[in-house]
């Protein structure tokens, strides 16, 4: 798992309600990591992704991390993690219990992990708990150089409208440091019918209908429970 040093990824950690955003000033960084392994070793990596957290965990450093299991693909996963700074995150890179991770993952993948890196654009604090049984939604935004600001404050403001929902569990967003007209939003809802009755909200189609016209790519939104 190969993960490029020019990162910051800030999306990892929100919570429920009305809660007030973290901006760029928060040394926090996050990291978000997208595995894809043979359809016949779905549980042969699922094993080592849990193998991995439980290591990461001990890291001096980590603030969180989370492996999730998209629902429609379930040899798809996506290793959400908290750093208390780059520092930190680079000593995790360099650890032995790294290198095993990625040397026993390696045979089992179907293409390589695609590591992306943010900092908080609009993030909440963690919830007290885990949520058992929470639907996890993770989306790709891309939108057109030139939109980039305008996109910043129509998510920022769709993560502050989506927080207040019911059963919201977490929305966070993260910018891309590498690509700041790149974005990554997780979401956390209580069950399937709070993510879609979310959907149908009129701030959540205005925030659509905003966006297509900015949009550089498709809205890659993806679902996922926890794998852990």
């Amino acid at each position: 798992m190969r993960l490029p040093r020019p990162f910051v990824l800030g999306f990892a950690l929100s919570a429920l309600g009305m809660t007030p955003a973290v901006h760029a000033a928060d040394a926090t960084f996050y990291t978000a990591t997208y595995v894809e392994v043979v359809p016949p070793s779905a549980t042969d990596g699922a094993t080592l992704l849990r193998q991995y957290g439980q290591a990461t965990r001990q890291d001096a450093g980590n603030v969180r991390v989370e492996m999730l299991r998209r629902l429609d693909r379930p040899n798809q996963f996506t290793i959400l993690a908290a750093w208390t700074d780059d520092k930190a995150f680079e000593a995790h890179a360099a650890a032995a219990s790294t290198t095993e991770f990625r040397d026993k993952l390696r045979p089992l993948l179907a293409s390589p992990n695609d590591e992306r890196l943010h900092r908080a654009l609009s993030v909440g604090p963690a919830p007290a708990a885990g949520a058992p049984g929470a639907l996890y939604a993770v989306t790709h935004v891309d939108v057109i150089p030139p939109r980039k600001d305008d996109a910043v404050t129509l998510l920022g403001q769709l993560a502050e409208d989506s927080r207040r929902d019911p059963g919201n569990v977490r929305f966070d967003v993260a910018q891309q440091t590498n690509r700041p007209n790149h974005f990554t939003v997780v979401e956390a809802w209580k069950d399937r019918p709070a993510f879609d009755a979310h959907g149908m909200t009129a701030h959540t189609k205005l925030f659509r209908e905003r966006l297509a016209p900015m949009s550089g790519a498709l809205y890659d939104e993806r679902l996922y429970a926890a794998l852990d």
